[in-house]
């Protein structure tokens, strides 16, 4: 199936804006790529969430890379007067977890048939784990990739969590101003692609998304190779939890 979604020119103003602007915050690196025989297919983007920045790293990321795709939001951010009627107009899906996402899912599986690229963060929140490693994710990209066929291309953040901080609207526009002479790096992976089919083989759609984050993790690790145990930076207003530890695959 072709695309016959067309990106807003908003979003596609924001996407370039973003692609020359991110890099004066930090130093963003981006790798991976994905096929292009799959770009102007439906795909879903599964990413990490580690902070609050993630979205606007995958911003520039896509904009650097040329990939235009509808985020799932959450429902309040596009409920704001401002940000939520700029984010509206991009064509970006809100998740209301009051009725558990499923109207989001729903309007994800109608924008992926209509040939758009679908971006989620399959935990559901920034993760509450110690080390900053993925969590437990919730079933929704399995249940993306099975009713519609799409491919998923695991996406790997790492340095993102350093941008703002989890709690405290002025300490995390302290800390982005800082960014202008701290740089720090800011790393986006493309991964290889995940088929619905190869999804199809677990017994169930948890299992299924538990692979989508595993594949998430082991690019992860690839990206803080120095940094194996707890971050080198830690957000002190970060809950922790291990309540939704990733299990081991078997």
């Amino acid at each position: 199936m072709s695309s016959s979604w067309r990106a807003p020119t908003l979003w596609r103003i924001l996407l370039m804006l973003a692609r020359w602007c991110i890099p004066l915050l930090c130093r963003l690196r981006i790798t991976g790529t994905i096929p292009p025989n799959l770009v102007n297919k439906p795909l879903i983007l599964a990413g990490n969430h580690i902070g609050l920045f993630d979205p606007v790293a995958l911003t520039a990321a896509c904009g650097r890379r040329g990939y235009r795709p509808r985020i799932l939001t959450t429902a309040g951010v596009l409920r704001a007067p401002l940000v939520g009627a700029v984010l509206r107009s991009c064509g970006h899906i809100a998740v209301d977890r009051k009725n558990g996402g499923v109207a989001a899912l729903d309007h994800a599986v109608t924008a992926l048939r209509a040939g758009a690229m679908v971006a989620v963060y399959p935990e559901g929140r920034i993760t509450l784990d110690p080390g900053g490693w993925p969590e437990r994710p919730k079933t929704g990209v399995a249940r993306l990739a099975f009713a519609t066929d799409a491919a998923v291309i695991p996406v790997s953040q790492w340095g993102a969590h350093e941008m703002v901080v989890y709690h405290g609207v002025g300490a995390s526009i302290r800390r982005l101003l800082s960014a202008l002479w701290r740089r720090p790096t800011v790393h986006v992976h493309f991964g290889k692609p995940i088929t619905a089919s190869e999804l199809r083989r677990y017994p169930s759609p948890q299992l299924a998304a538990n692979h989508v984050m595993h594949r998430i993790r082991e690019d992860l690790a690839a990206l803080r190779v120095a940094e194996p145990g707890l971050p080198a930076h830690i957000d002190h207003s970060r809950p922790l939890s291990t309540a939704r530890a990733l299990v081991a695959e078997s």
